[in-house]
């Protein structure tokens, strides 16, 4: 049973504004500390980089306890601070924010860390956890579906939507990915498969090539993950890509519900993926490292162009602005680190950090002109891009949370801001945090320029 609570708090937030010069991406980086290299939590993997992770996956239930500041306090001297507290001094417009939790919805589930996706579509907010599949009305925060989980499936990890939003898709923590169609007269979703799918299997599993060593005298086939998925993200060319603890990236093509290719790719644990829409992957790992694939023109296979190796601890989310051109990454070190796509290269170049949270990121999303971070302190932070600075303001800081932040979503609303159809500079989003203990809330958060 979820309880929906009314509206609890209204703040009108005056931003740490920011005059920020452009920032060279040539910073020297300072010696790493290996033991600043884990945070624990959340339901991510995050341990000495370079270890190999265990066979039983970590709870996602663990409170934000777990993140120990003597492991996880560095931060990154060498990188600047896209952020300010000195007004700046020229004429560029400024923007403040305005933020209200529209409500708090909690479950009696014990095990109800929620995984968090909405469409900006068809404005529909989309919770999972390990025992049932929510959804809501986006405008009215009315719940409109309620759908008990598979059994045995474990907790879900991430969730993402078609592009087209008809189809859903569920990442478990027993390694299988569960398949979602929306019915286009009822609007109702109904469980379609599991990837991979019994025809796959059998169809591959009588041949020995098909099997691949998991550990000492353990084999598996190569389309199975053999540990939690982490991530996934669906692109506009059919294509699902999903992540795993096992330290693979798999291929999957949606029309066919089959698996088309297996990368080895990270030498720790994966915690996060997200997909540009020219069809550039991005990873990141517990092994402190986002690595860029692609699959070019008449190729079969993806192959790595590009490993970003900035962070100084375990990766644990990925963020993409709405044209591909700029990377957000955040990890144990408590910093999100901004990455932008060099003019001269088909890869990033970081050029920053945002900071102020005191525990590890979490979560990240992008939408319209913010992004938004969750971490284990509890708190969800706003930052808004200035293009014309490149300058980052810290717009809203939002607590209430009592565990740390693991899920993110944010969506423009219709109507507001110049991207989302409105004649004015106001934008207003929903933001929505999902935290360790099982609670989600619902954020409506307003922009204005100064």
């Amino acid at each position: 049973m979820q309880q929906i609570s009314q509206p609890t708090k209204h703040a009108r937030c005056t931003p740490m504004l920011v005059s920020l010069p452009w920032l060279c991406s040539e910073c020297s980086s300072a010696a790493e500390d290996d033991n600043s290299a884990a945070c624990g939590g959340g339901g991510y993997r995050a341990g000495i980089a370079g270890a190999t992770p265990g066979s039983s996956p970590l709870s996602s239930s663990n409170s934000v306890s777990a993140f120990d500041d003597a492991i996880s306090v560095v931060t990154h001297p060498s990188l600047p601070s896209l952020q300010s507290l000195i007004p700046p001094l020229n004429t560029f417009p400024l923007f403040s924010a305005s933020y209200l939790c529209l409500s708090s919805i909690t479950s009696n589930s014990s095990a109800a860390t929620a995984a968090l996706a909405a469409s900006a579509t068809s404005l529909l907010l989309y919770s999972a956890t390990e025992s049932t599949l929510s959804v809501y009305d986006l405008t009215d925060l009315r719940p409109i579906e309620s759908i008990p989980a598979p059994y045995g499936a474990g907790a879900v990890k991430s969730i993402s939507l078609s592009p087209n939003g008809s189809a859903l898709f569920t990442a478990h923590q027993d390694g299988r990915i569960r398949v979602w169609n929306r019915s286009s007269r009822s609007g109702l979703h109904r469980l379609v498969t599991s990837l991979p799918t019994t025809a796959d299997r059998l169809r591959r599993f009588p041949l020995p090539k098909n099997y691949v060593t998991i550990r000492r005298h353990h084999k598996r086939l190569w389309i199975e993950h053999a540990d939690a998925v982490s991530g996934i993200a669906a692109d506009a060319s059919g294509l699902l890509y999903s992540v795993s603890w096992d330290k693979t990236l798999k291929i999957w093509s949606v029309s066919g519900l089959r698996c088309l290719e297996s990368v080895s790719a990270h030498e720790d644990a994966v915690n996060a993926i997200v997909v540009a829409a020219d069809g550039t992957v991005y990873t990141g790992s517990a092994d402190r490292r986002i690595r860029v694939w692609t699959r070019p023109a008449g190729a079969k296979q993806h192959e790595l162009i590009a490993t970003l190796d900035r962070h100084r601890s375990a990766v644990n989310a990925l963020a993409l602005s709405g044209d591909g051109s700029v990377l957000y990454s955040g990890a144990c070190d408590r910093s999100v680190l901004v990455w932008e796509r060099n003019e001269k290269a088909d890869y990033m170049m970081v050029t920053g950090t945002l900071r102020g949270h005191e525990r590890a990121i979490l979560s990240l999303s992008c939408a319209g002109e913010i992004v938004v971070s969750g971490s284990g302190d509890g708190v969800v932070r706003v930052w808004r891009r200035d293009g014309i600075r490149r300058a980052y303001s810290c717009l809203a800081v939002m607590g209430g949370h009592a565990k740390g932040v693991r899920s993110l979503v944010a969506v423009m609303m219709p109507g507001s801001g110049r991207d989302g159809g409105g004649s004015g500079d106001d934008e207003e989003y929903r933001v929505c945090s999902g935290s360790l203990d099982g609670e989600i809330r619902v954020w409506r958060v307003r922009v204005s320029s100064l």
